[in-house]
């Protein structure tokens, strides 16, 4: 095993030297990705997949960096680098060196493998893409999120649809089915529903599986034709649906070691016509087994564990598979090299018997008969008894000669004689013995470049002159012939391409490049000589054909020309379409068993064998019309009859008019790249090419022209429909405008008369509403005048209440103000003597006080005159003693004359009381009490009540009249507000005296 570690190089080879897988693990490679940092570690490849070829695959590690490895040219490259891991790959897009990558940033980006360039980045999921699915054309991908799917034009790289789930469900795979135009959606509640891509509707919903052996379906993988669905889980049970019967039909119990399913895939086989038989299952121990879903047996396995798998992918053409292990390294399996041995063709159906010795030989009693599968042994004669004993065979293959060994181990006269003894090769093993018959090369290579450049001119209205109703058939059909076309030139022109190729694409549609190379060998070997007089039919081919003929059925020739039947009607149809016209399927397959296995010159002699069974209907012929039937539809004809006629026909037809010595021998298709077929005349192809091309210039001037006639004849008649409609519109315009204009009047006159009603109406309800406003108005007054008359009985009950209140009222206050003015006459006398006593208490206090200030100053003289004699410092002490005694005399004086004051300020304040008060008994006396009973009330002015203080001090006297002073301004103030009461008590009496007035009135 090989090791191959990338490092930090962005190309170089796989492998140094040629590698040899053995057949115990058969792998090809092992690739490594360390890192070159101080440390190296190691870089975990994450996802791995095939191109379309399946000698390119793609593969990308954790870190981001995408490896193209082109396992047929020993390469590899760095394409891109993402910096971040990327979380699915799809590498069988439409454009071959593009690819689609899923990032764990929930983008998809595609970018050019050759270019490295990024094409496009498509956003909206919102968690990890794990699944990109491509549609068969490369046209449309399905990406797959746990919480969504959607559906991708990779033509615009917008998105068409999206699949919105719950999230309690959940998605578990949505993919296309393989070769068709199915959606097929797996939810984590085990549901499966199938959707036509185009239409996105329902197709139909398989039923839920038994109970007895329910799994929760993890893992899918569908067999290359669509029929059969897979489905594993989190057990050891493996479920296998028909998609057709949409039920399931098997269950496949894994070995007990196995507990769990990881991964399903199927293996490709060329030759099962994409019914795959091997299914490959990972299970949680890292180890893939591939069994066969039909017998159930272990085939191989691949991984250990020690060495686990995490992922595998199997290339689309059985050759490889890409392995994804648990350390992180990729390795590469050789198929071939793992089914070596279950491979193998069986063992050969007929045992080789050695003679016995001459001594013990009796001649006349061995008799040897081959049956399928054994070899009887001879019959006993009654005269003696020999035994014949079944011995090995020769493996050395002396007795062999070298050409008829043929690829895969198959010896093709062995093959010959199990051909005579059954008629036919087994139907399982047909298409394997074909291809080592015919020695494929199978060149993918080649062929890819052949399929890139796309349908041939020459093909591509293909459709119309052969209407085939499969589509699929039709493309394959059409790819087919458009390779040969681009492999020789001269198949562009060969009008019966289709007839010739038709029936190996229908039996090969599935595998386009044996297809090709099936009827490209044909060409090479079967075909000889068909193009050397082309255009015309190869007339070489059907002389020798006339020929043998000639020689075997003299009649039937003969018949032929007196009917003007050439080689051309009754050779050549069966040529061109290689008996499928006139044969079944089996029939035909029948045939081409021994066609294959035989020289060349046997198509020929089956021609004239065919013509020879059918002497007896053909000579019963006699217009032209019949004979082409006959050439061209089936016929009543035993196909075993036929081949055993052309067997008898190449034994006994002589050597110079037999097509052996004419036509060469079996010659393979080289492997690499296919050989150059130029086996016709160039000049005339040429020709033919040139013609065609200046026809299909012309053809294309014309097309073009005609196209530009149509389109303006079209744009006339467009125009003259647009006007034709736009007259009839606007005829229909004034149609509804004078219909309008009719309904409009009818509604104005309706209107008038809706509103003449509407004004009587109105002058209706004005009325009654006149007459309800005078009633109401009527009401409202007499509800007024009842409001009012009950208010001015209130009021008069008010006013009766008022005067009885004020009667008890005046009565009331009469009785307190005569109890007033007997407390005041009875208070007024009291502070009358009160005061009399005060200001003789006043008095006499300040004559006592002006002695003791006399006394006080004759002290003060003394003592002074005491002091002067004391010393001259005692006189300011002195002085200051003065001058406080004077100021707390002074002090004394004022209180006194404060006091004085206040009794006098009270003495007229209830003076003034007095007044207001009998003024408010007496209203009407406009004469103030207080102006004329002065006298009477004993009031002494301010003048004569102060002359008894003419004896105080003359600084006192100037106290008292600052005092007063301020005592008058009081005064007058009080007097002001008395005044003002006055006048108020005034009004108020008058005001009340004028009230019965206003009551009567």
């Amino acid at each position: 095993m090989q090791s191959t570690d990338l490092g930090n190089k962005e190309s170089g080879k796989l492998w140094h030297r040629k590698p040899s897988p053995a057949a115990r693990d058969g792998i090809i490679v092992n690739i490594i990705h360390s890192s070159s940092d101080y440390l190296p570690k190691v870089l975990r490849f994450l996802n791995v997949a095939f191109d379309s070829s399946g000698d390119c695959l793609i593969a990308g590690d954790h870190q981001g960096n995408i490896y193209v490895f082109d396992l047929y040219g020993n390469r590899f490259n760095l394409v891109q680098r993402t910096a971040q891991a990327c979380t699915a790959l799809a590498f069988n897009l439409r454009r071959k060196s593009e690819f689609l990558v899923a990032l764990a940033d929930y983008s998809i980006k595609c970018f050019d493998s050759v270019t490295k360039e990024l094409v496009s980045w498509m956003r909206g999921h919102e968690s990890s893409v794990f699944s990109i699915s491509v549609h068969a054309s490369g046209r449309y991908a399905i990406t797959t999120s746990s919480d969504t799917a959607q559906l991708w034009d990779l033509d615009t790289f917008q998105r068409k649809r999206k699949l919105n789930i719950l999230q309690s469900v959940g998605i578990q795979k949505v993919f296309f089915l393989p070769l068709s135009n199915t959606i097929l959606s797996c939810f984590k509640d085990n549901s499966i529903f199938a959707w036509e891509c185009d239409t996105l509707s329902c197709k139909y919903q398989l039923p839920a599986p038994p109970e007895s052996s329910s799994v929760l379906y993890k893992v899918f993988a569908v067999t290359r034709d669509g029929r059969i669905l897979a489905a594993g889980g989190k057990s050891n049970h493996l479920h296998l649906w028909c998609l057709e019967a949409k039920q399931l039909f098997r269950i496949i119990q894994m070995p007990t070691k196995v507990r769990a399913i990881r991964h399903l895939e199927f293996l490709p086989d060329s030759f099962d016509a994409g019914s795959n038989q091997v299914l490959g299952v990972l299970s949680q121990d890292g180890i893939m087994r591939f069994v066969n879903i039909q017998t159930c047996k272990l085939l191989f396995e691949i991984g250990s564990l020690d060495e686990g798998i995490s992922s595998s992918v199997i290339s689309p053409h059985e050759r490889y598979i890409a392995s994804i292990m648990e350390n992180g390294s990729l390795n590469i399996y050789s198929v071939q090299a793992l089914t070596q041995e279950i491979n193998k063709p069986p063992p050969p159906l007929v045992k080789v018997i050695e003679d016995l010795p001459k001594s013990k030989l009796n001649s006349g009693g061995l008799k040897m008969k081959v049956t399928s599968g054994r070899v009887q042994r001879p019959a006993k004669s009654r005269e003696n008894k020999i035994q014949a004993r079944i011995l090995k065979q020769d493996l050395t293959g002396n007795f062999e000669n070298k050409e008829n060994e043929v690829s895969d181990g198959l010896n093709k006269k062995r093959l010959q004689i199990l051909l005579k003894g059954y008629g036919e090769y087994p139907t399982k093993y047909r298409m394997f013995i074909w291809r080592s018959l015919l020695q494929l090369p199978e060149n993918h290579t080649a062929f890819s470049s052949l399929v890139d450049k796309g349908v041939h001119v020459a093909f591509l209205n293909l459709q119309k002159k052969y209407p085939i109703k499969s589509r699929k058939l039709l493309r394959v059909l059409q790819r087919t012939l458009s390779a040969l076309a681009h492999w020789s030139a001269i198949f562009s022109d060969t009008p019966y391409l289709p007839l010739l190729a038709f029936p190996f694409v229908k039996l090969f549609q599935n595998n386009q490049l044996i297809c090709f190379e099936v009827v490209a060998t044909l060409i090479i070997n079967w075909c000889q000589h068909w193009f050397e007089y082309f255009p015309n039919p190869p007339i070489n081919i059907l002389s020798m054909i006339e020929n043998v003929l000639a020689f075997h059925d003299k009649e039937l020739l003969q018949h032929f020309i007196d009917h003007d039947i050439t080689s051309q009607l009754y050779a050549w149809p069966l040529l061109e379409t290689v008996f499928s016209e006139v044969l079944t399927r089996e029939e035909w397959l029948k045939l081409f068993d021994n066609v294959f296995s035989n020289h060349p010159s046997f198509l020929l002699m089956t021609v004239v064998a065919y013509n020879t069974c059918s002497r007896a209907p053909l000579l019963s012929c006699s217009l032209r019309d019949d004979f082409e039937y006959f050439f061209h539809h089936r016929n009543n004809l035993d196909i075993s009859v036929v081949i055993r006629e052309v067997y008898h026909l190449m034994d006994t037809t002589p050597t110079d008019i037999h097509p052996n010595g004419k036509l060469d021998a079996f010659v393979a298709l080289t492997k690499g790249q296919y050989p150059v077929f130029n086996q016709y005349p160039k000049f005339i192809v040429d020709y033919q090419t040139r013609e065609r091309e200046r026809i299909r210039n012309d053809e294309l001037d014309f097309l073009r022209e005609r196209q530009m006639v149509e389109d303006m004849q079209a744009e006339v008649d467009q125009q003259r429909v647009e006007d034709e409609a736009w007259y009839q519109k606007q005829e229909l315009l004034r149609k509804a405008e004078e219909t309008r204009r009719e309904m409009l009047l009818q509604e104005e006159e309706k209107m008038v008369q809706q509103r003449q009603r509407l004004a009587s109406v109105k002058r209706e309800l004005r009325a009654k509403e006149m007459q309800l406003q005078d009633a109401t108005r009527r009401r409202f007054l007499k509800l007024q005048q009842d409001q009012r008359e009950m208010e001015l009985r209130r009021l008069n009950d008010e006013i009766e209440r008022k005067v009885h209140m004020r009667d008890q009222e005046i009565a009331t206050t009469a009785k307190d103000l005569e109890m007033r003015h007997l407390e005041l006459e009875s208070q007024k006398r009291l502070y009358e003597k009160n005061l009399i006593r005060n200001q003789e208490a006043v008095a006499k206090e300040m004559r006592e006080d002006a002695d003791t200030y006399r006394r006080k100053v004759d002290l003060e003289e003394h003592m002074f005159h005491k002091l002067i004699e004391a010393g001259q410092t005692q006189n300011q002490k002195t002085q200051k003693w003065e001058e406080a005694k004077e100021k707390d005399f002074h002090l004394k004086s004022e209180k006194k004359a404060s006091a004085l004051s206040d009794a006098s300020r009270k003495w007229f304040l209830e003076k003034e009381l007095d007044d207001a008060l009998e003024h408010a008994e007496h209203p009407y006396n406009t004469v103030p009490r207080c102006q004329s009973g002065q006298a009477a009330s004993g009031y002494v002015p301010r003048t004569s009540q102060l002359k008894d203080s003419s004896e105080v001090d003359s600084s006192t006297h100037i106290s008292l009249n600052q005092r007063r002073v301020q005592w008058d301004t009081m005064e007058q103030d009080l007097m002001e507000r008395v005044r003002n009461l006055r006048q108020r008590l005034t009004a108020q009496a008058r005001n009340r005296c004028r009230t019965p007035h206003l009551l009567a009135t």
